[in-house]
């Protein structure tokens, strides 16, 4: 993998998250049990245009039989207005859902991992710039040629963010906007 980024010439950097992200993914993949990658091919059958093509053939000879049935002196094994067709539609839904939902939750789980780290990633990337702020602000005191003075933003960005005071902030802000809206 790390030859076709190469060929592509992509930066090292760029390279390495785009790794990271693929281990992330096939990580994901290989702890899946044989039953959730059942679910997920199954789930990708029924989400492709052939399934919808042949439910409407067999939906559709199932009604022509029945209703050629009836016209040829036959007994039709599910006169109209088909009642067996509706219960195996209706069984066929429910099972369609609950494969869809347990896809899903494992399609969430994926998600739930990569927002972890897109999260990890950004107090990561705060706090180093607070460092690149803090010694860029040293480096400006130390030398003698710039006037020495006094930036209160530049000070305010220099300290890494209280996580802890940040949530509190997005609780209450929330909270103040669900008062408002009359949701909750």
């Amino acid at each position: 993998m790390a030859d076709e980024l190469q060929n592509r010439g992509l930066p090292p950097h760029i390279e390495e998250a785009v790794r990271s992200i693929a281990d992330l993914h096939a990580k994901h993949q290989q702890t899946a049990t044989r039953l959730q990658r059942a679910y997920g091919a199954v789930t990708s059958s029924v989400a492709s245009p052939w399934f919808c093509a042949a439910l409407t053939c067999v939906i559709t000879s199932w009604a022509a039989l029945n209703l050629l049935a009836g016209a040829l002196g036959y007994e039709p094994f599910d006169e109209p207005p088909f009642h067996w067709l509706t219960f195996v539609l209706t069984l066929g839904s429910l099972y369609i859902v609950i494969l869809i939902y347990a896809t899903q939750r494992r399609d969430d789980q994926l998600a739930e991992l990569r927002e972890q780290m897109t999260l990890e990633l950004a107090l990561l990337n705060e706090q180093k710039t607070a460092k690149v702020i803090q010694l860029l602000e040293e480096f400006r005191r130390d030398i003698p040629l710039v006037e020495n003075r006094v930036d209160e933003q530049a000070d305010a960005m220099a300290e890494p963010a209280d996580t802890e005071r940040v949530l509190e902030a997005i609780q209450e802000t929330r909270a103040k906007a669900e008062r408002i809206t009359g949701a909750g």
